[in-house]
């Protein structure tokens, strides 16, 4: 039911963490992934690299997704080289921790581009793409904060809850023709922070969670696979968490 032959993928902010589970997955599955990145082309590559080896299809993409025509212009080499697009995950994200009376303007910005603009452009490019498929995905990642809300996290669970309704809206917009579009919100996921932070606060954090540990990016690529399948053809515009027990709302 999680056979993705065929179908063609795009992953934002594919190289690292969660994003290259999420595109080695994919590809496990038997879709052909564009992973894109904005500056470890390295890291990319080195996924690319992994996918071909094991007989999949894979290229990088570099691209800011804050720019709307450099997404276009992204989303039209996938086009050609691939022939289509059935799967876009807006995984690519920007965060910055710190309290809200302390941001500026400018911390806000960075963030809002990335976080929902980013899935803005993506959607926009992609959209007549994922409608001719018949069978277009859009999975939208994102920390629980958007949910929940989290001191230090203010201006990131803002951009990312209006990625929430944004997936909401295209769920209805774009359901005749056979389009989902869900959103996924993540617990602390051990590859997304500074790695010594981690380890100095471990043992608190992993107390805010109904599993005692963090997250892992292997926990998160499977939901996605499977809301990128056919399985998960009539689920759309839901959030659902993958974290542990940290909410449960």
């Amino acid at each position: 039911m999680t056979d993705l032959k065929g179908r063609i993928a795009l992953v934002t902010g594919g190289g690292r963490g969660v994003g290259a589970a999420i595109c080695k997955m994919l590809a496990e599955r038997g879709a052909s992934v564009a992973v894109n990145y904005h500056s470890s082309k390295v890291d990319a590559e080195g996924v690319v690299a992994e996918i071909e080896k094991t007989g999949g299809r894979a290229k990088a993409y570099q691209a800011d997704i804050a720019d709307a025509n450099v997404v276009k212009k992204m989303i039209a080499g996938i086009k050609s080289d691939f022939g289509g697009l059935d799967i876009l995950v807006n995984n690519a994200g920007l965060v910055f921790r710190k309290k809200f009376s302390e941001s500026t303007p400018e911390d806000w910005k960075k963030q809002v581009d990335t976080c929902l603009y980013g899935a803005l452009n993506c959607s926009h490019s992609a959209g007549p793409l994922l409608e001719a498929s018949g069978r277009g995905r859009i999975i939208s990642i994102m920390g629980d904060s958007s949910r929940v809300g989290e001191s230090g996290l203010a201006i990131g669970a803002a951009a990312r809850a209006g990625t929430i309704a944004l997936m909401k809206s295209l769920a209805r917009e774009w359901g005749r023709s056979g389009v989902t579009a869900n959103s996924i919100s993540l617990g602390l996921i051990e590859t997304a922070h500074d790695k010594a932070w981690v380890e100095a606060n471990r043992d608190k954090l992993v107390k805010a969670y109904a599993i005692r540990r963090l997250g892992l990016p292997s926990d998160v690529a499977p939901l996605v696979t499977l809301l990128a399948s056919d399985a998960g053809a009539w689920i759309t515009g839901q959030v659902i968490s993958v974290n542990g027990g940290y909410s449960m709302v």
